[in-house]
């Protein structure tokens, strides 16, 4: 009998000793702090590609923009040269242009509203890492003191022979408890901080045609502007 005791004590002192690694709240706390630096990585990547989209759009109003620009003045020398088509044609391709920018510069609008979004989801979640981690480290260091006072305390009153089953089982019930709290905050903070809506809608192209009337009407108004511009600089 005394050898079945003994193997029963050392089977018992094994899955005891398993039970705790995997319950150990320290290795939870860490792979949770793990996780939501991997969350605040992958904010800093999505925030890159809105930013280089942001900034890509500005490339893009910038040229349309130069181009306009440069058609104006082509009607300009083509009415010093009497040719009135030519000027014509020139403004027609600026409006053309025109059509182009306002959907680009709707674009940026919405892309410049989804990076600060981004830029300030981003400054909240560090804060809250760093709030974490605090209260990670305090709560690790409150869990090993405690672990070594029960300890201290068992091994002082012999109260690990003859109820260690007992009280390892409370212990680890509490422990699991905390476990859940810092699990629970870890998490709740993540699904606020890294999941966002994207604000960007598909281009509504139903006033394609009643751009296009205005813009023909815009030519004609461009023209005659210049026109008059030319007869009053001679």
């Amino acid at each position: 009998m005394g050898l079945f005791k003994r193997a029963a004590t050392v089977v018992e002192s094994r899955v005891n000793k398993l039970l705790d690694k995997l319950e150990d709240p320290n290795a939870t706390l860490d792979l949770s702090y793990e996780k939501m630096i991997d969350g605040l990585q992958e904010m800093k990547a999505s925030l890159a590609d809105v930013v280089t989209e942001q900034k890509q759009l500005e490339v893009q109003i910038a040229r349309v923009e130069r181009d306009m620009a440069e058609r104006e003045e082509e009607a300009k020398t083509a009415l010093k040269m009497g040719r009135e088509d030519l000027a014509q044609a020139a403004l027609e391709r600026k409006h053309q242009l025109s059509s182009q920018l306002e959907p680009l510069q709707q674009a940026l609008e919405r892309i410049t509203a989804q990076a600060e979004r981004l830029k300030d989801a981003e400054r909240k979640l560090e804060d809250r890492i760093h709030a974490f981690k605090t209260q990670k480290e305090v709560t690790k260091a409150t869990y090993n003191a405690s672990k070594a006072e029960v300890k201290v305390g068992e091994s002082m009153s012999g109260i690990s022979k003859s109820f260690g089953g007992v009280g390892d089982s409370l212990q680890r019930a509490q422990d699991k408890a905390e476990q859940m709290q810092a699990r629970a905050a870890a998490m709740e903070s993540l699904a606020e901080e890294g999941i966002l809506e994207d604000p960007l809608d598909k281009r509504d192209k139903v006033q394609k045609e009643l751009d296009q009337i205005k813009q023909q009407s815009a030519v004609q108004d461009d023209l005659e502007r210049l026109k008059k511009e030319m007869e009053n600089k001679q």
